[in-house]
Formats: structure tokens, C-alpha cells, sequence
């Protein structure tokens, strides 16, 4: 179970391998790998800017 974060300017998460997104795989955002646990970045501009181009 990943565990989340949210702090003013995005969401730090915190995932085992088999939890991470494909994006996050690809290292299309920030993440840094400490022994079995990834530190995913996810700030909110690009939260935002995902779900403007969903809709």
C-alpha cells in the first residue's frame, strides 16, 4: 500500500516496486529509490495540468 504525502506544493509517495505507475517506472517524474522503497514526487501543477487535458 502506498502511503501519501500531500504537502503545499504536491504529494510525496511512497511505493514498493511493483506499486509504481508506468510514468514512474520511466522516471517521467521525480523519483528516488532508497533500498526497496521509491519516493515519487508528484507536484501539484502537474496534477493539475493532467486533469485539464483529461476532460
Amino acid at each position: 500500500m502506498a502511503l501519501r504525502i500531500r504537502l503545499p506544493r504536491g504529494t510525496l509517495k511512497l511505493k514498493s516496486y511493483r506499486e509504481l505507475r508506468d510514468r514512474e517506472r520511466d522516471r517521467r517524474v521525480p523519483v528516488l529509490k532508497l533500498g526497496w522503497i521509491y519516493f515519487v514526487w508528484a507536484s501539484a501543477k502537474q496534477h493539475s495540468h493532467r486533469h485539464d487535458q483529461a476532460g
